[in-house]
């Protein structure tokens, strides 16, 4: 079972005149309609929807908003009440995240985070013993108290043996400190397995991928938007492949849909260890990439964060 912790929370997503129940704009302001989301919730989605096993690992408000990511979830395949690592739950409202979407479909965001619920998660006892992997990223380890939460139990998963995967996904208006989160960031890659990150989460974070692999983790993906992913191995192998041509409406959950698919795609191989990465070779590889290059750009050619079916990437 793979394992997704991190917050849950709704984006709010401009609409364009006719599209829903909004008619463009009202008193000049854009109509937003609620979508599910936030990044480690959109993986476990999409890992549910390729049909892996997945738990999500989180706390989730009692409110209408986290009814609906707890449905969104079950209709996915993802277990909420996994032995030992139920979502959690509490009386405070779910985070809000503002989108703004540019010419280009791009995604920006300002967010609500202060007093929500998925700010004060736990770190369970225990993990299950079915655990294969978890992920990490976004958010959750970010805000605090939660993110020492998220943080602890990375480092006990790793230190279990457990392959461990990171998306930091920076949402820069968050971080009071960044020289600090920089810091942070660097502390956490021993206990890291893969690390994937967007080509501007790099360049805001500063470093190479080979720095990076020289601090824990076997492998480092760089997506590159439309152009496509990069990936660079502890071993050397540097392998390159390109984007899928689709119309975009959005960027949405796109980064996300990566995550899941790499993961997804290594569990199809029996590659959730730093050794059988090493052994995957550059065809392994090659696939792994373009399986999560196609999975990408079918979320972008959709609004929101709607990642494919296992049967729509056959």
């Amino acid at each position: 079972m793979i394992v997704v912790a991190g917050e849950a929370l709704i984006d709010l997503v401009p609409q364009k005149t006719g599209e829903g129940a909004g008619e463009g704009t009202a008193r000049g302001l854009p109509v937003l309609a609620p979508r599910l989301g936030g990044g480690p919730y959109n993986t476990a989605v999409a890992l549910g929807r390729l049909g892996s096993p997945v738990a999500f690992c989180s706390r989730v408000s009692r409110d209408a908003f986290g009814e609906a990511l707890l449905d969104g979830l079950r209709a996915a395949g993802v277990e909420v009440e996994a032995d030992g690592l139920p979502v959690q739950r509490g009386p405070e409202p779910t985070t809000l995240a503002v989108a703004s979407i540019g010419a280009d479909g791009s995604a920006g965001y300002s967010f609500y985070v202060e007093g929500t619920a998925d700010r004060l998660f736990e770190a369970p006892d225990r993990l299950p013993d079915t655990v294969r992997a978890m992920s990490f990223g976004t958010c959750s380890l970010v805000l605090e108290p939660g993110a020492s939460a998220y943080e602890d139990l990375m480092r006990r998963a790793a230190a279990r043996g457990v392959f461990t995967a990171l998306d930091p996904n920076v949402r820069a208006g968050l971080i009071p400190d960044a020289d600090a989160y920089r810091a942070r960031f660097k502390s956490w890659l021993p206990s890291v397995s893969l690390l994937k990150l967007s080509r501007e989460d790099a360049d805001w974070l500063g470093g190479t991928p080979h720095e990076w692999l020289a601090s824990g983790p076997a492998a480092v993906v760089v997506t590159h938007g439309g152009d496509g992913l990069s990936l660079y191995t502890r071993d050397g192998a540097e392998v390159r492949v390109p984007g899928e041509t689709v119309d975009v409406v959005d960027t949405i959950g796109a980064g996300d849909t990566v995550n899941a698919a790499l993961l997804h795609g290594l569990s199809a191989r029996d590659a959730l260890s730093a050794r059988a990465l090493a052994a995957l070779g550059t065809e392994g590889w090659t696939d792994v990439l373009r399986f999560a290059a196609r999975a990408a750009a079918l979320t972008c050619s959709r609004a929101g964060a709607e990642p494919p079916y296992a049967a729509e990437l056959a």
